[in-house]
């Protein structure tokens, strides 16, 4: 294999994920340009991947962060963008790391419900959570096992 040789020295690159009711990836990347100083800043789906030296990416992160503190999420990059070792122009198809963020973003919303809750001091349920139905038994271990078994034989 050929050796890596960084394009961009010493920065570092991190994702910002939002999950918020009241604020778009757009309407965040608006608001992180007029604050980026220097930072690299690519729009997503989920948010922005931000890339730059070390404390202007912090500098940033926490400003952003203030716009909405319990929906905005910050996730590090593991490898520099077009990174020829995980870039999907030489791989084919989208990183692996996607697929990661993909289970990951789903959860976003009961992690933000309980910073709320920790920032209130209240106890309400949240949005969308299932509700146990009175009478109705939880699934026996046995059973499960019995399912899983049966779903591995097929």
């Amino acid at each position: 294999m050929a050796e890596y040789t960084p394009r961009l020295v010493g920065t570092v690159t991190k994702y910002v994920f939002i999950e918020s009711p009241t604020m778009t990836p757009s309407a965040l990347a608006l608001r992180a340009y007029e604050v980026s100083e220097g930072v690299m800043i690519k729009e997503t789906c989920f948010g922005l991947q931000v890339t730059g030296m070390p404390e202007d990416v912090d500098r940033l992160i926490r400003t952003i962060r203030t716009f909405d503190p319990a929906h905005i999420f910050v996730k590090d990059r593991g490898f520099p963008p077009g990174d020829p070792r995980r870039c999907r122009a030489n791989l084919g198809g989208a990183r692996p790391g996607y697929l990661g963020h993909e289970a990951e973003f789903p959860l976003l919303r009961y992690v933000s419900h309980g910073l709320e809750v920790l920032e209130t001091g209240g106890e309400r349920e949240p949005a969308g959570a299932p509700v146990r139905q009175e009478g109705r038994s939880l699934l026996n271990i046995k059973k499960l096992k019995e399912l899983i078994e049966e779903a591995e034989e097929s």
